[in-house]
């Protein structure tokens, strides 16, 4: 990824219209809801009543673990969400299914978790058509997102992060504003993601640490 490419952020597991637009207003260029067993975790019907309140441009991604196709299909329209982020290795047909369904109206980002094999996995992804990025992120072994800790960025650099593909990468794991600009510079990814990072407690965030981490992650990449 060329250092003069615009970074694309994403704060993700918002629970309130208020936090929503703080993001908006902070210059990110989307949010994330989570649809998923979590303390962030949100219903489609709290996400209906946000997202028609937010700015048009702002690119509004449903975060799904294992979840059906037919919940996705159904969760997309009544939330008005313009991507989806898939968590799941059992379904590896699911981008396909998602972009015959919606076309290229929604972005489909596809989550993977920093191991010893994430560089291989990567490398089938990106083999994927149907996918338009690759969020690599920590896990611990009750969580799957939203764990607070960062993954090796400097062996992940040299094997998930080294070799040039068409395939979108975004760094996520344990981001805050105090690192961000150190991920960006060692991984050198398309985008970043952050969620437990910049919150005042579970499903709240501080509004400082939203606008530190957007100014600081296009700082980094200007």
């Amino acid at each position: 990824m060329s250092a003069s490419a615009p970074i694309w952020v994403k704060i993700c597991a918002n629970t309130s219209l208020e936090d929503a637009q703080l993001a908006a207003d902070a210059g990110a260029d989307a949010v994330g809801f989570v649809f998923a067993p979590s303390p962030r975790r949100v219903t489609a019907a709290q996400v209906a009543a946000i997202t028609p309140h937010l700015p048009p441009a702002l690119e509004k991604i449903g975060v799904f673990v294992d979840a059906r196709f037919e919940e996705i299909v159904a969760t997309v329209p009544e939330c008005g969400l313009t991507g989806v982020q898939v968590h799941s290795a059992g379904l590896p047909t699911l981008p396909a299914q998602l972009r015959q369904q919606f076309g290229s109206q929604v972005r489909i980002l596809r989550a993977i978790h920093f191991g010893s094999d994430a560089a291989q996995e990567a490398q089938k992804l990106a083999a994927d058509p149907n996918i338009d990025a690759i969020l690599v992120d920590s896990r611990t072994a009750t969580a799957v997102g939203g764990t607070g800790q960062t993954f090796d960025w400097t062996h992940a650099r040299t094997t998930v992060f080294a070799a040039p593909s068409p395939i979108k990468l975004i760094a996520a794991g344990g981001l805050t504003p105090a690192n961000v600009v150190e991920a960006i510079a060692t991984l050198r990814p398309w985008g970043v993601d952050v969620a437990s990072g910049v919150e005042a407690s579970p499903g709240r965030k501080d509004p400082a640490k939203v606008r530190d981490f957007v100014a600081y992650a296009r700082a980094a990449r200007g």
